[in-house]
């Protein structure tokens, strides 16, 4: 569990510059926040059925917003992140005077690690602002090939190292690179929605394969062989997964190449989460499938979500055609978050990262068993990430009425299923433990009481 020894200090010129005074923000005026209504269900179970076909076609079931004359079909097929909704009535209520105990947002509360601010402060003394090449750095490609030579084993070559803006540039590569028009991947249900929002804005689609806790919310190659069709050109899967937070072991994985590569398809693995897994470290797809993509990001583990910085390792014969792809979607990632991003291997920034992983740990462990002992159901422990995906149907059939009382009674805000898909969406909520022990301790409290209320 110890990643010290691994770590490996990546000269970044002026690492010691002294930081500014920088004066806060003022907050930002809720009064231009658009702030739906949180009541009724939306989502529509559709008796089971599973598949959102290519071209997203029956994408409308995902999207609340009418057509607009003049934009583009593929705008309004692409749904809206549903929670944020929540989270403008959450900022209103707070501008209101309400304490408000956020866990609906997947963004760690820790701050850039200060390491890793004063490279950024570095490298914009020192002018590092103008356009990198459209792979990105080359020290910064080093560094990540050296992380996966100290935490898998692995000698990845720099040359197969794409740096994005963000994990979603990543995704945005590889599904323009791997899904032709009316073509489609598998995906689990649920899922993190931008995925399949993607897979839209390529003009290809996403077949949802509804998971549950029996397979552990993950793809199985018996599910990818029971709904495999024409199609589909693969398979995109994500350990740690969100909503869920669970993990596909090795052997899962190698399960999963084989069933894909034995019809011709893709696998495409989301490890945004890498780093931030408990009482075990999650394997990488690379060290069973060395053909598979890769789809990474300096935002959870190395909490620099602002900075919008990520990665995508792809086989040797896809970098020449992703490195045009790049060039054209977006020249290149931020030159001062690369920079940046090369002190997140030193030393002093793994123990901050470490240390933060620890504590995500024994907020998971506070609050699982206390959502257990309201009747929240979890029947899968959550090895990664910092999520916890709860069946909430022994209280509702509205997991979208269920969250907006929280908010407006207790001002506990919560996501509702809505946001991850259609599969049992309307008796599911995600809770992000991104809150210190004590403020838990007090949203547990307060959802006991408003559970109460709730029940009459």
């Amino acid at each position: 569990m110890q990643r010290l020894p691994c770590a490996r200090v990546w000269a970044v010129a002026g690492l010691s510059t002294t930081l500014p005074v920088v004066t806060p923000a003022e907050p930002a005026e809720t009064t231009s926040l658009a702030v739906p209504p949180l009541v009724g269900s939306v989502l529509v179970s559709r008796n089971g059925t599973d598949v959102v076909p290519a071209a997203g076609r029956t994408m409308d079931d995902m999207s609340t917003l009418p057509p607009t004359p003049g934009y583009s079909r593929r705008s309004h097929d692409i749904a809206p992140f549903h929670v944020m909704s929540l989270l403008a009535r959450a900022q209103a209520l707070e501008q209101a005077g309400h304490d408000v105990i956020h866990l609906e947002i997947g963004e760690p509360d820790f701050s850039t690690a200060e390491p890793v601010v004063r490279a950024g402060q570095a490298a914009l003394a020192a002018g590092h602002t103008r356009y990198t090449a459209a792979r990105g750095l080359p020290s910064l490609r080093e560094a990540i090939s050296g992380f996966y030579r100290c935490h898998y084993g692995l000698a990845i070559d720099p040359e197969r190292i794409l740096v994005t803006p963000g994990g979603s540039g990543a995704l945005l590569l590889a599904s323009s690179l791997l899904v032709d028009p009316g073509r489609h991947w598998l995906l689990a249900d649920p899922g993190y929605p931008c995925n399949r929002h993607f897979l839209r804005l390529v003009e290809g689609g996403a077949q949802l394969v509804p998971v549950d806790a029996r397979t552990a919310w993950q793809l199985t190659p018996e599910r990818i062989a029971s709904h495999w069709n024409d199609d589909s050109v693969g398979a995109l899967v994500a350990s740690p997964a969100n909503p869920t937070g669970t993990v596909l072991s090795a052997e899962q994985l190698r399960g999963l190449s084989q069933a894909l590569h034995g019809r011709g398809g893709h696998l495409v693995v989301d490890e945004i989460y890498h780093g931030l897994t408990y009482g075990m470290d999650a394997p990488s797809v690379l060290q069973v499938d060395d053909s598979a993509f890769v789809l990474n990001s300096f935002s959870k583990y190395f909490g620099m979500t602002g900075w919008r910085l990520g990665w995508l390792v792809a086989p040797p014969a896809a970098v020449p055609e992703l490195e045009k792809l790049a060039q054209n979607l977006y020249i290149s990632a931020s030159s001062i978050a690369q920079h940046a991003a090369l002190a997140c291997f030193s030393d002093e920034a793994t123990a901050i990262f470490e240390a933060r992983r620890e504590a995500f740990g024994k907020r998971r462990d506070f609050l699982l068993p206390a959502l257990r002992e309201l009747g929240f159901r979890i029947d899968v422990e959550p090895q990664g990430a910092f999520y916890l995906y709860a069946d909430v149907s022994a209280f509702t059939d509205d997991a979208q009425a269920f969250c907006a009382h929280f908010l407006e009674t207790e001002h506990v805000a919560f996501t509702p299923g809505l946001d991850f898909g259609f599969h049992g969406a309307n008796h599911h909520v995600r809770l992000a433990y991104t809150q210190e022990v004590p403020r838990l301790q007090e949203a547990v409290e307060r959802i006991a009481r408003g559970l109460r209320s709730w029940q009459g």
